[in-house]
């Protein structure tokens, strides 16, 4: 028994210190972190320009009825589903448009600079370097 809780804790130990346990913790916190961000944008931005145009930043009470002494609110359902939306085009033009671009421009100069490092040597230019080369081996040295 004790040797299979032995096997089990270093096989944990092994799992904690591969880089992807670290990874995906570092990403849950970053994330969390970007929350905040994308909450402030949809919440202090885009609902008060909705709320500008509509008249009120949620639609909650929209086909709201009565049953009974409950209220029903269909309307969270679609205030739920714009907020979603909001967040997911936040997330998009703020965060994944501009990383595609700077990803893009990376690639180019990548392959910019794959192409100058590819670039066939002029053959002139080789040929004289041969010709330098061959000269200074006869060349006496002093």
């Amino acid at each position: 028994m004790a040797a299979q809780q032995s096997g089990v804790i270093a096989g944990f130990r092994q799992f904690i210190a591969r880089g992807n346990a670290i990874e995906m913790a570092v990403g849950i916190v970053i994330g969390a972190a970007f929350t905040s961000v994308v909450n402030a944008i949809v919440e202090k931005v885009i609902n008060p320009l909705i709320a500008g145009v509509v008249g009120k930043p949620n639609f909650d009470n929209v086909l709201e009825f009565h049953l009974g002494t409950a209220t029903v609110q269909p309307g969270a359902v679609i205030t739920a589903l714009v907020n979603f939306l909001l967040v997911a085009a936040a997330i998009y033009f703020v965060v994944i448009v501009p990383m595609n671009k700077l990803n893009d421009m990376a690639a180019a100069r990548k392959k910019t600079e794959a192409e100058a490092e590819a670039s066939p040597v002029d053959p002139n230019i080789e040929l004289l370097t041969q010709i330098r080369d061959l000269l200074a081996e006869r060349t006496p040295r002093a």
